[in-house]
């Protein structure tokens, strides 16, 4: 039985999955801080957050996050996750030109809850892995 912060957590990853900025942004305090670890992108406050919700929808026009597990305790909670996309659009604050490849990464997430929306956010993944797989960094050749 789901509990209602797992339900929370699972409608947040829903929401990134309808690509409606808005509906995203719902779920986050005004103040929330979400940071992308391998891609060192720190947003702080909802429209730095919207904007880069923005961004991934225009680089990653079908985005999907898909949870394969969760996890609670307090004001504390964790999603293991697969993210999954193709490169059509050009990342604006980085200059990435889009290559058209495919990418699926697993990682894992930790949020902090202020009542029923999250207060900051941190993703953790292979950054070289999604780097190589959208073909903005070679391939690792065996020696």
């Amino acid at each position: 039985m789901k509990t209602k912060l797992e339900k929370m957590y699972r409608d947040w990853c829903e929401a990134w999955n309808s690509h409606q900025v808005e509906k995203v942004l719902s779920y986050v305090t005004d103040d929330i801080v979400y940071e992308d670890v391998p891609m060192a992108r720190v947003s702080r406050g909802k429209s730095e957050m919207k904007a880069f919700v923005t961004e991934t929808y225009t680089a990653f026009p079908d985005f999907k996050l898909e949870l394969k597990s969760f996890l609670a305790s307090g004001d504390l909670a964790s999603g293991e996750w697969v993210m999954t996309g193709k490169f059509l659009g050009e990342v604006q604050s980085a200059g990435i030109k889009p290559t058209g490849k495919s990418f699926s990464v697993r990682g894992i997430s930790i949020a902090e809850l202020r009542g029923d929306k999250i207060r900051r956010h941190t993703d953790y993944y292979d950054g070289a892995t999604f780097l190589r797989q959208i073909g903005v960094m070679p391939e690792v050749q065996p020696t």
